[in-house]
Parts: C-alpha cells; structure tokens; sequence
C-alpha cells in the first residue's frame, strides 16, 4: 500500500508539472505562417485595388458627345501644329470606337482586351506611328511635363490608383474628359478627371511630342 501511495505520488506530481497534455493541440507551425501570409495578401490586395463604389459612374457617351469633341480637337492647336491636330482627332476617334472592350492585365490589342498602358501605347502607335514604353511609369518619364491648364486632346493624363505616382494613365479629349482602361473587372470608357475620386488621384499631364520612338520593351504591367 505505501508503495502504491508513493507511485500515486509521483504521477500526480508529474500531472501537475504537465498540464498541457489536457489542452488542445495547436494549429502545426507551417499553418500559422500560411495564415499570417494570406491576411497579409488580403491587405496588400485593399491597398492596390479601390473600393469598387470608389470610382465613380463612367460619362455617358452619345454621337452629339463625340461629334463636339472631334470638332474642337483642332481649334485648340495653333495653325503650324494643324497636322498634329488632325492625328489627334483621327486618334480619338479611333479609341471611342473601343469603347466597351474589356481590361486585361498585360493586354496590348482589342482582341486581348487592354491595360491602360497598353490602350494609349496601341493608340499612340497605330494613330502616330509613335512606340511608347509599355509601363504608365514609362511613358511619364519618356514623356514631356506639362500643366494641367496646358492639356490639349491627345495629351496623356497620368494618376495614383495603386498607392504608387504614376500608376494609371490615360488619353485627355478636352473639356475635363479622359479615356482609359481602368482596372479588372472593367472596360474602356470616358471619365470625368474633374470628380472628386480623379482630382485626389491625379498625378500630372504629359505631351508626347513628334520626334524619334523611345520603345520601352518592359513586362507587361500597369
């Protein structure tokens, strides 16, 4: 009896010195770390990509819309730069009619669908003959800095849309009015840079001026 009192003894003692084998087993370590990763991800993902109620309604597009922008594209250029002016005309023009096509990530033509680099890239080349750099980015710094007051039709517009200068680009059409591919999930359409969501995202204008390629051949990318 005593001995069996004394064994008693010790593996209450040893119960008490490990509790733990009562307690749940925790989670193995790699499934913390996959835990930690993902949220992580999610995060980044709120970050780079606006709310969707965010960006406001696209401005409704009619025939009477383009036909006043198309003819005051011109007037707005001075008589030695009137060439430039009818290209630029013809360009957007050409872009009204995609319209509607979808935004593809690292999309380059209207079969793909388009990023917004990569629509004014397409429309700088088959409407000038002019190969920007591939990357919003890119084509700021390739480009010439100007005011917003001194946008003409056909200059780009650049903003932040991704916590980062110069990540959205887009084709200025005079009166406020740009075109552009804005994110996944989305199509080319007209916007307004004058609404709130635009003006505090707005990074700079740029023109693109006659004069040799400067071909960025970067990854596909915003």
């Amino acid at each position: 009896m005593q001995y069996a009192s004394s064994t008693l003894g010790r593996s209450h003692s040893l119960f008490r010195m490990c509790p733990f084998v009562l307690r749940p087993a925790l989670p193995p370590l790699m499934s913390v770390r996959r835990l930690a990763l993902l949220l992580s991800l999610v995060a980044f993902q709120s970050l780079a990509a606006p709310a969707e109620d965010d960006m406001p309604p696209p401005v409704p597009v009619s025939p009477g819309l383009l036909a006043q922008w198309s003819g005051s594209l011109t007037s707005q250029f001075s008589v030695a730069r009137q060439t430039v002016g009818e290209k630029a005309t013809d360009m957007l023009t050409q872009a009204m009619g995609l319209l509607g096509v979808p935004y593809r990530r690292g999309g380059t033509s209207e079969e793909t669908g388009f990023d917004c680099s990569g629509f004014v890239r397409h429309m700088y080349e088959t409407s000038f003959g002019r190969l920007l750099p591939r990357r919003a980015n890119e084509q700021a710094k390739a480009t010439e800095t100007i005011d917003r007051e001194e946008l003409k039709p056909g200059d780009l517009v650049f903003f932040n849309t991704m916590k980062k200068a110069f990540s959205h680009v887009g084709i200025y059409m005079g009166d406020g009015k740009f075109i552009h591919a804005p994110r996944t999930g989305k199509a080319i359409r007209v916007d307004d840079m004058r609404s709130a969501y635009w003006q505090k995202r707005f990074n700079g204008a740029r023109r693109v001026q006659p004069g040799s390629d400067q071909d960025g051949a970067a990854p596909a990318g915003r």
